[in-house]
């Protein structure tokens, strides 16, 4: 009995065992399904919207048949038969791998991303609404000749083509995300505007002085409020000094090229206020969006940060070892995912003068044409051109008027509606003066201005005096060149279909907005240089600080005539190098700018050219590793001024060692570049930010000038910091140290032999929308990095960030592109990302390891050299 009860309680007991390993197994076969399947669905959901690249592929609209082959990179080479099937197949190609990007883009650029996003991108919609930048893309597309709104519409008709077939998920990975929170939001259709609207973008992004000049009249404000507010007494000249002609270079020493007749004037200048075309204003809304909408703006856009800019040198076949021209081009923007570039290769099947483009080289999403590289003749490169192009005026407003020259006008007055997803509509007046729009009551700074205007403004309170009325108030409003319809979008044509230096500048004519410097060199052995862009002719001022916007003389004049414009064309030196540094000298007969990028990186390239050109003849890898130089000028003096300087702690001593034997290279590996980086920033820091009343501290290549000139001058009242206790140059240099040291070592620990520049000064590529949601797990979607990077602010390899905030890289060479005039074929480039803008897919972010290792890879244009790269070819048919 006790036997049997025993057997059957195991029989039991193992049946119930048995039960329960079904059981879990079972549930662990459920949730392994359950997994499986999910990650299928995941995986279905996301290659769905994976470019097609193989195969035959009917549309409506095509002409002929069109030839798409792509590289191992995912970089198409389209050929067709007309103008019209190139650019029909390069919208189609580009909604294939980026439309989330340019649907985003065109929504920004309209003010519209509300929309998408909700209403906390309610006030970022409102600014942009007020600069009215698709309003002015309209006019231009209106004033377009036929056949270049021809190219646009062609390119709408092939993006559109692509959205006719796919909805959702499978447009993009972002799309379906998007749903969860808006699901009723669908893309509209792609119009030319929405095209031509991404350049106001980028000369947003290009914008210039607007924020230096909003923050010298506000610090004018400050120092004007007694001598010794900040604890020192200075000047804004000592705080924004010249540009220092005697030691850096300008681009143009000497204009080399007799007048050209380009039959191409700048776009007519204006005045009008009742134009709401020509002059967009600012908003009055009766809620507050974000604290900064221009912050929010340039998140949204493309930050003014540190480092941007550009580098662009062209050499002559004097120097080089084939005899032939090189062409070395590195735009430098705000870090984003994807790149803002797009790299492509555009051909008709026969150059003729219905289809006369055979060209690679850098596109936007969303733009037809090539915006930067090489046709079969000429190649071509842009750097911002750093001039003054915006001005800032202090108005006097009564009630719905203003004050002009002695009498009350009306201000322009408009209305539109922001839709938001999820929300109710927001009506949004909008206003305007004869300058442009008003932006004070839009952020903290333009608004302290409009309070207090008068320490600020140009001549003070004496030159230009306001009216005076108990009614009366003051406003800021923004005069820009952007905000007028232009040529850019013409100038893409022109300029890649030139063949010649002549045709090269017709072009450049056309390129009013962003203003470029733009370089040149051609199969026969010329390089080049020419000043585009659409520059202003002041009045009484010039646009350093705010001005007296009651008084006409103030007012702009008209455009600097395009054959008075800096140009030069094979000059004695053998190259010209374009920095961001001034362009020519003060006694050019035009104003342009007095914010110059203050010329390290113009000065360290002519000199490394100088230098290797004096050894050898120069190659296109000498040009690729000039891309890469990463000395840090501001590095080599503070190792020099650190040299007798006493410091606490054996940790500090061990560190300033290290910048005795420091070669100034800014490599990602250097534990000297990561501690001088940490000295300079608490150097800076500490002899401007940490007062009663801080002075800014933006724009590193301006500070290295400031801080260089204290070098010199042991005596100047701004080593002196009562709020830190510092009485002396030695004693602000040896605080900042080991204030380094202890920084660095709580970072990344106390053995100075183990810090790496690379780590601190990382990139974490970020998406520009769902990447910076806040929500981590659709951030890990997105998003890539970190990944460990060289280089700094105003040196060669021009990786930016930011003082005071983090070491973290937030601007980059977005693209680096060497040509080889010799053998186009010999050419290199790289870009940032990836071709695609697809999360997951394999060209994502395949290029940005080569990126952040300075490698460029080859470049094939000739048929022969694109055959032979040919991993995938798709075949675009008329359908039918």
């Amino acid at each position: 009995m006790t036997t049997h009860s025993t057997e059957t309680a195991d029989a039991s007991r193992l049946s119930l065992g048995a039960r329960i390993g079904r059981i879990v197994f079972l549930v662990v076969a459920a949730v392994v399904v359950i997994a499986v399947a999910a990650a299928f669905f995941v995986t279905w959901t996301i290659q769905r919207s994976f470019a097609q690249t193989e195969g035959t592929l009917p549309l409506e609209g095509l002409q002929s048949e069109v030839t798409v082959q792509r590289d191992d990179r995912g970089i198409p080479t389209i050929t067709a038969d007309s103008s019209h099937d190139l650019f029909y197949a390069e919208g189609f190609v580009h909604a294939q791998d980026r439309f989330f990007e340019m649907d985003f883009r065109r929504h920004v650029t309209a003010g519209r991303v509300a929309e998408m996003f909700g209403e906390s991108q309610a006030g970022t919609d409102a600014f942009l609404r007020t600069l009215g930048w698709r309003k002015v893309a309209e006019a231009e597309v209106e004033a377009m000749d036929d056949v270049t709104r021809g190219y646009y519409e062609s390119y709408a008709d092939g993006v559109n083509a692509y959205l006719s077939s796919r909805s959702g998920a499978e447009l993009s990975l972002e799309y379906a995300v998007l749903g969860i929170q808006n699901p009723e939001y669908a893309p509209e259709p792609w119009e030319p505007a929405d095209s031509v609207a991404w350049l106001k973008a980028m000369a947003w992004d290009l914008r210039g002085n607007i924020e230096d000049e909003s923050e010298r009249a506000l610090l004018a404000a400050q120092l004007s409020d007694s001598s010794d507010a900040t604890g020192i007494t200075t000047t804004l000249d000592e705080l924004y000094p010249a540009y220092p002609f005697d030691e850096h270079p300008v681009i143009v020493p000497e204009i080399s090229t007799p007048t050209l007749e380009t039959g191409a004037e700048p776009a007519s200048f204006t005045t009008d206020s009742n134009d709401d075309e020509m002059q967009q204003a600012a908003t009055t809304i009766e809620w507050q969006g974000a604290s900064d909408v221009i912050e929010a703006a340039s998140l949204l856009v493309g930050d003014v940060g540190e480092g941007i800019g550009s580098n662009s040198w062209v050499v002559s076949g004097d120097l080089t070892e084939t005899g032939m021209p090189l062409l070395a081009n590195d735009p430098h923007l705000g870090a984003s995912l994807p790149s803002v570039w797009y790299q492509v290769q555009l051909r008709c099947s026969e150059v003729t003068d219905e289809c006369p483009f055979d060209m690679g080289g850098f596109s936007f999403s969303g733009l037809p044409g090539i915006v930067i590289g090489h046709n079969q003749q000429i190649a071509w490169g842009f750097t911002n051109l750093t001039t003054d192009v915006t001005d800032l005026y202090v108005e006097r407003i009564e009630g719905d008027q203003y004050w002009r020259d002695g009498a009350l006008v009306p201000i322009e007055e408009t209305t539109e509606t922001i839709k938001v997803a999820g929300g109710d509509d927001i009506d949004l007046t909008i206003r305007s003066t004869v300058h442009g729009p008003i932006i004070s009551g839009l952020t903290d700074d333009f608004t302290a201005i409009a309070e207090d205007p008068e320490p600020g403004l140009t001549g003070g309170g004496a030159t230009g005096a306001a009216p005076t009325g108990d009614a009366s108030e003051y406003a800021v409003s923004l005069r820009w060149t952007a905000l007028d319809p232009g040529t850019a979008a013409t100038a893409i044509f022109a300029l890649s279909s030139a063949q010649d230096f002549e045709e090269f500048r017709s072009a450049a004519a056309l390129f009013d907005v962003p203003a470029q410097n733009l370089i040149y060199a051609d199969v026969e052995g010329n390089i080049g240089y020419q000043t585009p862009g659409r520059l202003p002719v002041r009045g009484a001022g010039d646009g350093w600080m705010p001005q007296p916007g009651w008084d006409s003389s103030y007012d702009w004049t008209g455009f600097i005539p395009f054959d008075e414009l800096p140009v030069s064309y094979n000059p004695e030196s053998g190259y010209i190098v374009t920095a961001n540094n001034a362009i020519v000298t003060d006694d050019y007969p035009y104003f342009l700018s007095r914010d110059w990028d203050y010329g390290y990186r113009a000065d360290r390239i002519a000199h490394l050219i100088e230098r290797r050109a004096a050894a050898a003849s120069l190659t296109a890898q000498d040009m690729r590793e000039i891309q890469m130089d990463s000395e840090m000028w501001i590095g080599k003096r503070l190792a020099s001024a650190m040299d007798e300087v006493e410091v606490k702690g054996a940790g500090t001593a061990d560190a300033v060692a290290l910048l005795r034997s420091w070669d100034a290279q800014n490599d990602a590996a250097s534990p000297a570049a990561a501690y001088a980086n940490v000295l300079w920033s608490n150097l800076v820091q500490n002899l401007f930010a940490e007062r009663d009343q801080p002075l800014p501290i933006d724009g590193q290549g301006r500070l290295f000038t400031v801080v260089a000139d204290l070098f010199d001058d042991p005596s100047d009242p701004l080593w002196t910091n009562a709020a830190i206790e510092v009485e002396s140059m030695d004693e602000m240099l040896a605080l900042s140290a080991e204030e380094a040291y202890d920084e660095l070592s709580a970072l990344q620990g106390e053995a100075v032999t183990g810090w790496r520049w690379g780590d601190l000064h990382a990139i974490t590529l970020t998406s520009d929308t769902l990447g910076s949601s806040g929500i981590t797990p659709i951030e890990m979607l997105f998003n890539r990095g970190p990944y460990a990077v060289g280089g700094g602010a105003s040196v060669v390899n021009a990786t930016g960030w930011e003082l005071g905030a983090s070491y973290a890289t937030t601007t980059v060479p977005s693209m680096r592109m060497v040509v080889d005039l010799a053998d186009l074929d010999a050419s290199t480039w790289i870009h940032l990302t990836g071709a695609s803008g697809h999360a997951f897919d394999e060209h994502y972010v395949d290029q940005t390891a080569d990126w952040v290792a300075g490698a460029q890879k080859p470049w094939a244009f000739s048929d022969k050299a694109v055959d032979a790269a040919t991993r995938h070819t798709l075949l675009l048919t008329p359908a039918g």
